[in-house]
């Protein structure tokens, strides 16, 4: 294995020590919202790594971000970022919790109703800066400005783009993948491919 950045625009960090370096990418003022998914990066470690990268940072949590993330779990986030004051968001976890953060990245500023940048397209004029760490491989969200959400109640699966909503970077320390299934890696290579075609 050979350590390595690559910006293509997202900063990419690479290699065993790639989740202990995301304070160098984040301003040293930063109070930041961190969102994850259903709590594995408690159990695999990735938590307790990017909490210690994160030291002297305000720091607040999100979790419970879903599979093809919904519109209803992603609002309370977007009130707690507008009411705490939150002006960096870090998504730690796979291609669900970046495309719920990149929703919540352009939700907060947006004027009016956040459903709109997903039902009639509204364009985005500004987003919070997002950052990833990655724990799945090939997931494709972490260097594209793509989202898609669900709305439960309508059931609607819409997509946004924005080039605001690019994560300025995307820490993946291959080590954090080890434990996955081998059919989840599989999984990912495939949806990686999937991406890369769309674009």
């Amino acid at each position: 294995m050979f350590d390595f950045t690559f910006h293509n625009p997202t900063k990419i960090l690479f290699g065993k020590n790639a989740i202990e370096r995301i304070g160098e990418e984040i301003p040293t003022d930063a109070r930041i919202l961190m969102t994850y998914g259903g709590g594995s990066i408690k159990r695999n470690g990735v938590y307790e790594r990017v909490m210690n990268a994160l030291k002297g940072w305000h720091v607040t949590e999100f979790g419970g971000i879903e599979p093809n993330p919904r519109y209803e779990t992603l609002m309370p986030a977007v009130e707690l970022v507008r009411r705490e004051g939150i002006d960096f968001l870090l998504a730690v976890g796979g291609g669900s919790v970046l495309d719920g953060t990149k929703f919540i990245a352009a939700a907060v500023p947006f004027e009016g109703d956040p459903w709109d940048i997903l039902e009639k397209r509204a364009k985005v004029h500004e987003a919070l800066p997002i950052g990833a760490v990655l724990t799945l491989p090939g997931t494709g969200s972490e260097m594209n400005g793509n989202a898609v959400i669900t709305r439960w109640e309508k059931k609607a699966k819409l997509a946004f783009y924005s080039p605001l909503v690019y994560p300025r970077f995307a820490a993946l320390d291959p080590q954090t993948t080890f434990s996955l299934p081998p059919r989840q890696t599989a999984n990912g290579i495939v949806d990686a491919f999937v991406h890369v075609m769309e674009q």
